[in-house]
């Protein structure tokens, strides 16, 4: 555990200087998060995690893709690499790149072609600080005898002395905030985890990297999924798993009336309007993903709205576990506002807990697959999985 000293009032994760490992991408965050712990006085040292080939076969067409159709901001390109080590040569630290291509392919890659294929919407974001970051990295930290491990992300950890839990809160700048992605984080994890630059703005760290002459300053940040090429993710899934997974089907509204024919249900996601081929009067918008009798389900945006919502896979933050109706603010998308909304905990007939989320105002396009993450001001209570809005 990492020791706790006072700072304006509030305890927060810091303490005697000591060994505390970097997760360093290339980009202009964790490098500024190595040059800030460097400059803090601890010893740093920086680590490049190897996830994603550069230019993955297509094991349809039987041909590599060029990079040039690979996108701005995906993963494991040679220049993010070049760039994390010159960096850390910058600030005078030691860099490795560690290789966990495998375990992301089974990990991340694997969840998010798979939960696809189940109509279902995944957050490969959380997925990856859960099992990878927070997990094989965290624990090659630990080896290498660091007593913490710091990434770039926009988000705060404290330690609640009254309830001895360690504490999740958004980052100070709320337009970069990335505590949504880090609702699964255990107390283990957090107890070991550093973010140099929760309390910090974006513009305040490009600014501190140009004074540094660091190379990452005016570099681009990434987008969407980083080890999608080109941003196609019906063709991605084709290409790991086989065109011949398109079942075409209905695509029919309410009542079940048939609108229109579909291409395989992973081509779709909640919300989405472009490429439905329906001829109405009226813009139609995807409802819901019906995977058993492999229909969508569409109708009019004023459909798209839903009084609640299950999630299940929880992890709680600021207790051990539900015992109760709560109020809280509900996150159902990373750019998602919030939604005030009313907890309870449903017991599950297979053991699992789940809870139920009754919105206090309908909400749009909730879609199974992500996360919805719970919070009381900037206090990440806890989240889960969306299994279904009703």
């Amino acid at each position: 555990m990492i020791p706790v000293e006072k700072n304006k009032g509030k305890e927060v994760v810091s303490g005697a200087k000591g060994r505390v490992v970097v997760a360093m991408s290339g980009g202009v965050d964790s490098s500024m998060a190595a040059a800030i712990l460097k400059e803090e006085g601890y010893e740093v040292i920086g680590l490049t995690m190897h996830l994603w080939d550069v230019a993955p076969k297509d094991p349809c067409e039987g041909h590599a893709i060029p990079d040039r159709q690979r996108k701005s901001g995906s993963c494991c390109s040679p220049d993010d690499l070049r760039d994390a080590r010159r960096v850390a040569d910058q600030i005078g630290i030691p860099h490795y790149v560690i290789n966990f291509r495998k375990a992301f392919e089974e990990e991340v890659v694997e969840y998010f072609a798979g939960e696809y294929l189940q109509a279902r919407t995944p957050n490969p974001c959380v997925r990856c600080n859960e099992r990878i970051k927070f997990g094989f990295l965290l624990r090659k930290a630990e080896e290498l005898g660091a007593r913490a491990m710091a990434t770039g992300h926009y988000a705060r950890i404290i330690l609640d002395p009254h309830r001895k839990r360690y504490l999740l809160l958004r980052g100070k700048d709320p337009q970069k905030d990335q505590s949504y992605f880090l609702f699964s984080l255990t107390q283990d994890q957090m107890a070991k985890g550093l973010f140099p630059l929760g309390e910090k703005s974006k513009v305040e760290i490009r600014q501190q990297a140009v004074k540094l002459g660091l190379r990452a300053a005016y570099k681009k940040e990434s987008q969407e999924v980083c080890f999608i090429p080109d941003n196609d993710y019906r063709r991605f899934i084709e290409m790991r798993k086989g065109k011949e997974i398109s079942r075409p089907g209905e695509i029919v509204d309410r009542q079940g009336k048939i609108l229109g024919h579909h291409r395989g249900l992973y081509s779709y996601t909640i919300g989405q309007r472009r490429g439905l081929r329906i001829a109405a009067p009226h813009p139609h918008y995807v409802l819901a993903l019906e995977a058993e009798k492999n229909r969508v389900v569409a109708g009019v945006k004023e459909e798209l709205l839903v009084q609640g919502l299950v999630a299940k896979g929880l992890n709680w933050i600021s207790f051990p576990g539900l015992e109760g109706e709560i109020e809280a603010l509900v996150q159902i998308r990373y750019r998602h506002s919030g939604a005030e909304a009313v907890l309870s905990p449903i017991k599950a007939k297979d053991g699992e807990g789940k809870v139920r989320v009754i919105f206090k105002s309908p909400q749009k396009s909730v879609s199974p697959g992500q996360a919805a993450v719970f919070y009381r001001g900037d206090e990440v209570l806890g989240g889960g999985w969306i299994e279904k809005a009703f």
